[in-house]
Parts: C-alpha cells; sequence; structure tokens
C-alpha cells in the first residue's frame, strides 16, 4: 500500500532560464543545461500519521545538459526543526521516492539525477507574496535568492505575466513569473542572475497534483 500523504506549500523557483523557461513552455532550455533552486512553506500537509504543517524545504538541481538526458546531482534542505519522523517523510517525498513515479515534479526532476547528495538539515528562511511576484530564499552559508517581478523594458514599470495549466500539469494549476537571482555556494555551487522564476501553491498527494474543484 503506497504511504497516504499531502502537501500543500507556497513556492518559490528560480532557474538559469529566460522567462520562456522550457520546462513550463515545452521547449529546449534557453542554454543548453539547467541549473535550479527551489523552496517552499508548507502550508498544510502530513505523511501517515506525522505532520508536516508549517515546515520549511528547499532543493537545488543541476543538470549538464537538457533535463531529460539525465545526469543530474540533486541536493534536499530540510528544515532543522523538523523531528526525526518529519525529517524522513520530507527525505521521501523531496527525493521523489513518494506516491506515483513521475506524479509530482519532485519525482520527475529526481528520476533524472544520477547523484543525490545526503540531505542538510538547516534553518530556511522563506517569505513567498504569490501576488506580488516577490520571494526570498535563505539557507545560511548555501543559498541567498530574490525573486521580483519582471520589468517592461519600454516603460520601466512591472510587467505581469503568469501561466495557467488546467491540464497537463505534474507541478502546479497556475503560476505568477517573474526574475530572480541566486547564489549557492558549496558542493552544488551556482549562480543565477535576473533569470526565471515562478511563485505559486503546489497541492500534491500519493496520487499526483490535487486540483480545485
Amino acid at each position: 500500500m503506497l504511504d497516504q500523504w499531502m502537501m500543500r506549500a507556497t513556492t518559490y523557483g528560480n532557474c538559469n532560464c529566460l522567462i520562456n523557461c522550457g520546462c513550463q513552455f515545452n521547449v529546449p532550455t534557453s542554454h543548453g543545461f539547467c541549473n535550479f533552486i527551489m523552496g517552499g512553506h508548507i502550508e498544510e500537509g502530513y505523511f501517515n500519521d506525522t505532520s508536516l504543517s508549517g515546515l520549511n524545504y528547499a532543493c537545488i538541481f543541476a543538470y549538464p545538459g537538457e533535463i531529460a538526458e539525465g545526469n543530474g546531482r540533486q541536493l534536499i534542505i530540510i528544515d532543522e526543526s523538523a523531528d526525526t519522523e518529519q525529517r524522513a517523510a520530507l527525505a521521501k517525498i523531496l527525493s521523489g521516492e513518494a506516491g506515483e513515479p513521475g506524479s509530482n515534479h519532485f519525482s520527475v526532476f529526481s528520476s533524472v539525477c544520477s547523484e543525490q547528495l545526503e540531505p542538510l538539515y538547516k534553518a530556511i528562511e522563506i517569505e513567498v507574496d504569490i501576488e506580488a511576484r516577490s520571494a526570498v530564499l535563505r539557507v545560511p552559508n548555501l543559498i541567498e535568492s530574490t525573486g521580483a517581478p519582471a520589468i517592461n523594458a519600454f516603460t520601466g514599470d512591472p510587467f505581469h505575466i503568469a501561466i495557467a495549466r488546467p491540464s497537463g500539469s505534474f507541478e502546479y494549476t497556475y503560476a505568477e513569473l517573474g526574475l530572480g537571482t541566486s547564489s549557492v555556494s558549496g558542493d552544488m555551487e551556482m549562480e543565477l542572475d535576473g533569470s526565471y522564476s515562478q511563485f505559486c501553491m503546489i497541492h500534491y498527494n500519493q496520487e499526483g497534483l490535487v486540483r480545485a474543484a
């Protein structure tokens, strides 16, 4: 029997693509490879009898070519305040081991990684305002990231663009888009500067994406 779980989280992500990220628009990556980070605050969640509500998490992925070609590396970071059962549950979800294969974005991206680094347990600061297209993600001595609206090159005003996915998505049904700047140190070192970012809610269970009625 599959583990029974659910996660509803406010999330922010930043990758090295232009604002028309290949993952979202079904085209190749902007630069022929993919580096990205993402983080979330679990508004409501559980894994069997273990509550996940209120915890934060982050993930770092790096692929040397197109994601579908594989050979990616993955590092997951779990809220240091999580207890033993919560750490085990989140590690299983974030590494793509929970639920049906390919049923959520953790599973999809993890499935094309040939190396998964040992999880880290750290303080994770994350603030996301989906409507304002702004975010801060900080993990001491590891991640510094900010997300902001894209700017109209002709007027200098914030440029509002979003994606609706009424069908065919394993990640979300709606996401606001902007630009992010991130610095990652350590074994997964990377720099992202004014590149694609997204701000959205994710809602998964053991069967995949949970859609609103």
